[in-house]
């Protein structure tokens, strides 16, 4: 093979490479870079926001208004204001049937089926989605918690159930290593909800694992 030919192709490699590179990592890239243009503009998101820009990637990059999430529906649904999360959630989710989550995720959110639904009783609502990096394998909303871990004590997270706006407050934010599944068997003795991803993004080396309590509900009936 001669070096004219031998350069081409490792040219070619390392082209391969950067593509193949950006590939995978280029929605978390995308994810990081709206995240802190966002915190730059300050720039609010907020449901239903009266005279807010409609979320869209003018709304993102471009505009400094408030944006405007309207949830995608209001039979089922999470919406996170902070970290630009708008998603369906698919209920009762077996998760011990891995072909059976990995169907629900490209769909939205996944409730797990021995959770409890959105009340005002005591339960443990359990909502988990994926944080990753190769969406091209795992659908739509393959990158739909990677800014999870961006959440704090103090933020609220909105689940619709039936025509109401369950508001909840985060009240704990922690890294399991592996599959604990004390965050989904817990008891409780008020109802709160708990958010689960994987972290590091495209890794299933550790479980992130967000908890928050009901504070209200808004009838949008």
């Amino acid at each position: 093979m001669s070096g004219s030919i031998r350069l081409m192709f490792s040219n070619i490699l390392i082209i391969a490479g950067f593509v193949i590179l950006i590939l995978t990592y280029g929605p978390l890239i995308k994810d990081e870079f709206w995240y802190m243009l966002k915190e730059a503009k300050d720039q609010n998101y907020q449901l239903n926001a009266s005279g807010g820009e409609q979320d869209s990637a003018f709304a993102r990059y471009l505009s400094n208004k408030t944006v405007s999430l309207r949830p995608v529906n209001t039979s089922f649904s999470i919406v996170i204001e902070k970290i630009g999360v708008n998603a369906p959630v698919v209920a009762d989710v077996p998760v011990t049937d891995k072909n059976a989550y990995l169907k629900a995720l490209k769909a939205g959110v996944a409730h797990a089926a021995v959770s409890e639904y959105p009340s005002e009783g005591p339960g443990n609502v359990y909502l988990f989605a994926h944080a990753s990096i190769d969406f091209w394998r795992l659908g739509k909303y393959a990158t739909v918690f990677n800014l999870l871990r961006k959440v704090e004590p103090g933020d609220e997270v909105h689940v619709f159930y039936k025509g109401d706006d369950y508001v909840y407050q985060v009240i704990n934010k922690e890294v399991l290593k592996g599959f604990d599944t004390f965050p989904l068997t817990r008891s409780t003795i008020e109802p709160i909800l708990t958010l689960q991803t994987c972290d590091p993004p495209g890794t299933t080396f550790n479980r992130l694992v967000v908890t928050a309590k009901l504070i209200r509900v808004d009838d949008i009936k």
